[in-house]
């Protein structure tokens, strides 16, 4: 039995919808899988009814962007009660920030004479959290960009002309919300934002896990993170990132979490439920 734990959709900044991610995870032969779309739980409940008819285990999270120490950290919240209120407000919170960044971003590629209307962008998106990804198509739909990397890389990679910083929580106050919400957080693809200097201090903050398995992960890094996450004592989880169609072939069931992994979260989440009973039930849905 295997898990893919870190997957997107068109709720963020995935093309599948999340009835297409959780038929491919079916195909793949898939026991469990987590939707993390960004700064958003709408996903959550399509996802878990699709997984539910075709048995396979659902756990909800999202996936949050903070900074610890200078660093961006990217945050994955499992198991979280996503009808949470403070949860869904600090989230709509964000969702308005993404909004207002895509404003700007599109403000910056008109000042460049660039001719794309940010309502082109947000018609494009269809969702509450929109993002670079969604800019970058919306430039290739209108034929003012040749590829997705072609518009990353003219404009909206970092310090690109139409680039904008990314407003972020710190880390500590995201693994609180996610604690708050019943839920665990664990650091996401930590190779990638190589932010092993954080990785004590946050385990000190409350910090539940590392994202050890990932797409991009080489194994050399799949070893060291699985020490790292020994030596601090934190659980270990793995996923693909899979966003579809959006950034080359799709990856959902490419990263293969052995299933043992799945357990130890659900042991952990089962111990703080007992220890703090005003907490909302887990956010998972086993198979029929």
């Amino acid at each position: 039995m295997f898990a893919d734990l870190h997957l997107h959709t068109n709720f963020s900044d995935g093309t599948y919808t999340p009835e297409e991610l959780a038929a491919r995870g079916r195909h793949a032969g898939l026991a469990a899988m987590a939707l993390t779309d960004h700064d958003t739980v709408e996903g959550c409940a399509r996802m878990a009814a699709a997984c539910d008819a075709l048995g396979i285990e659902f756990i909800s999270g999202t996936e949050l962007t903070a900074e610890h120490g200078g660093h961006e950290v990217h945050l994955l919240g499992y198991f979280i009660d996503t009808r949470h209120e403070r949860l869904l407000a600090e989230i709509a919170q964000f969702q308005t920030v993404r909004q207002n960044r895509v404003r700007e971003m599109v403000a910056r590629l008109n000042r460049l004479r660039v001719p794309l209307d940010a309502e082109t962008v947000f018609a494009l998106a269809n969702c509450r959290s929109p993002g670079r990804p969604h800019v970058a198509r919306a430039l290739v739909n209108a034929g003012l960009c040749g590829s997705l990397d072609e518009a990353f890389e003219r404009f909206l990679k970092k310090h690109r002309p139409a680039w904008v910083p990314k407003f972020k929580m710190s880390a500590a106050h995201a693994i609180a919300l996610v604690h708050a919400a019943g839920g665990l957080a664990v650091m996401a693809h930590p190779g990638l934002n190589r932010t092993d200097d954080v990785i004590p201090g946050l385990a000190q903050a409350g910090l539940d896990g590392l994202e050890c398995f990932h797409s991009k992960h080489s194994t050399a890094m799949m070893e060291h993170y699985l020490a790292l996450a020994e030596e601090h004592r934190l659980l270990v989880t793995g996923g693909s990132d899979c966003h579809g169609d959006s950034k080359g072939k799709p990856l959902v069931g490419t990263v293969k979490l052995p299933y043992d992994y799945v357990a130890r979260l659900k042991a952990r989440v089962a111990a703080s439920a007992a220890s703090a009973p005003e907490r909302p039930p887990a956010g998972s849905r086993p198979p029929p």
